[in-house]
């Protein structure tokens, strides 16, 4: 059975920054275009047959350069709509709302563009998206990879494991990380977690 590979995109300035980056289409920094290019001996090692990518451009460029050809935009792994909390940190929420937890706490709407979501709104996305690689993986014709965001694939790991979307809070995922998500006696398992690029 092929592995499921998620790849958070490489450094924006936005989540160097550590803002929150919903839905706004920030680029790479340079920093970030050469961790994208540094995921490619990591990748390179793995018969892939499948590749895709939120439709925002730090996820499929990140996909570019890391060599994942013919990579398919995939709506339902956009990040986390953060709705009023778009471009705004942890402790700048958090001194309106003391112990402020996104987990737990959600967000607050925003405007037209960011109207936010809830926990379980991103969850039934990226169950959907499980759902629909699943029987390739089973068929035996390599990995797919899923090339995202921190929050969406935290949320996607969890649900792949059968854990509650919540969970997803205690796997921390960097920028331009890989981890592989396998099977152990036919039960989903984490195979690796947050592996830097070679040689970071």
């Amino acid at each position: 059975m092929g592995e499921l590979l998620l790849v958070r995109h490489g450094e924006t300035e936005w989540s160097r920054n550590h803002w929150h980056t919903g839905r706004t289409d920030v680029p790479l920094t340079e920093r970030g275009a050469e961790q994208a290019r540094a995921l490619r001996p990591l990748l390179a090692r793995r018969r892939i047959a499948r590749v895709l990518t939120s439709p925002l451009r730090r996820a499929a460029h990140t996909a570019e350069l890391a060599g994942l050809t013919g990579a398919e935009p995939e709506p339902r792994l956009m990040e986390w709509d953060y709705g009023g909390y778009e471009k705004l940190t942890t402790p700048e929420i958090q001194r309106t709302r003391p112990g402020w937890d996104l987990w737990a706490d959600g967000v607050v709407p925003g405007d037209a563009e960011h109207p936010g979501e809830t926990l379980r709104d991103v969850a039934a996305r990226t169950e959907a998206v499980i759902a629909d690689v699943d029987p390739l993986l089973r068929g035996g014709d390599g990995d797919v990879v899923l090339v995202a965001h921190g929050h969406v694939l935290r949320v996607l790991a969890a649900r792949r494991l059968g854990l509650d979307p919540a969970a997803g809070a205690v796997l921390r995922l960097d920028t331009a990380t890989l981890s592989s998500l396998g099977t152990e006696h036919d039960r989903p398992v984490i195979t690796g977690w947050n592996l830097p690029p070679d040689g970071a």
